[in-house]
């Protein structure tokens, strides 16, 4: 039997921080992103890619707030969804052309997914995640009393809108992508996280104004379709100790003991490499056997076992 991999691409897979942003650029990065996911095909495993949609998210608010005396607004769960299909549409004709030049036959699909989140998560009644543009101080009364926005300052750099990020639950399209899967199709699914959605009373979904971590939606969906691995691609090759201090110390690999250990120790802090530890762990909790984390620069070598941090039960 073929292994089965969930290989979580980071936000700035297809936008580079000092891009323009453009969709020339969108697509170089995007095809460079996915050299270790061909790498993964060729070796023979199945294969399902998750991406982050940060930079691109906040592209769509500026874009939004600027032609809002135009058409009307559009909620935050649309906008996930909406780069959900274009990232998608990106990633699967990358991918496409990559299979076909190293001579890979493989359908590819592009699953536009509802993440079940608890409407009562605390995260509801505090949010903290970051979305769109900076805005002055000066803004911040008039933006609140108008929209209804909660809004808090981001490190100095100016004010922001803040909104939930409940966790992931369960995955909605769960059958459908563990069905492609098991049919040997590459599937792209829970872009940005998926858009979270939770269950009314009458077993209706109902859309919520939120973010989901992509990497903690990666890893409920890789348990949900039974996956054995984990690869989560970031910016750095190797997980760190004292992570940019004189005593940084990188990490070829890690039990979920000392994974959690570090946690609780301050050592992955929650803006950065935090959220993907806690990813890791849960998946390794739960039925998951191997998680690496590593760069998308690295992650052809990681493929083989010669770059990243490699967390095992």
């Amino acid at each position: 039997m073929s292994r089965t991999i969930v290989v979580a691409l980071g936000g700035n897979a297809i936008t580079q921080p000092n891009d323009e942003g453009n969709i020339y650029e969108q697509f170089a990065n995007t095809r460079r992103s996915l050299e270790g996911v061909v790498e993964l095909l060729r070796l023979g495993y199945r294969v399902v890619v998750t991406h982050g949609n940060g930079p691109q998210v906040g592209n769509y608010l500026i874009r939004v707030e600027e032609s809002r005396h135009l058409v009307p607004p559009l909620p935050l769960g649309i906008i996930v969804a909406d780069t959900e299909g274009g990232m998608g549409y990106m990633i699967e004709q990358s991918l496409w052309n990559l299979c076909h030049d190293h001579g890979i036959r493989k359908q590819i699909v592009c699953v536009v997914t509802q993440v079940i989140v608890d409407k009562h998560d605390p995260s509801i009644q505090n949010p903290t995640k970051f979305v769109g543009p900076f805005y002055s101080r000066e803004q911040v009364d008039r933006l609140v009393k108008e929209r209804g926005w909660v809004m808090k300052e981001d490190r100095g750099r100016g004010w922001r809108r803040v909104v939930p990020s409940p966790k992931p639950r369960a995955i909605v399209e769960k059958e459908v992508i563990g069905l492609l899967v098991a049919n040997d199709v590459v599937v792209i699914a829970a872009g940005g996280g998926g858009v979270p959605v939770y269950v009314e009373e009458n077993g209706w979904l109902e859309g919520i104004d939120a973010v989901v971590d992509k990497d903690l939606a990666s890893a409920v969906l890789a348990v949900e379709i039974g996956a054995e691995e984990l690869m989560i691609l970031t910016g750095v090759e190797k997980v760190a100790l004292h992570f940019a201090t004189p005593k940084q110390r990188f990490l070829d690999n890690m039990t979920v003991t000392e994974a959690r250990r570090y946690l609780a120790e301050g050592h992955f802090p929650p803006g950065s490499m935090g959220p993907k530890i806690e990813a890791a762990i849960w998946f390794l909790t739960h039925g998951g056997k191997r998680v690496i984390i590593t760069s998308i620069e690295k992650s052809l070598a990681a493929a083989h076992g010669r770059a990243g941090t490699v967390i095992l039960p």
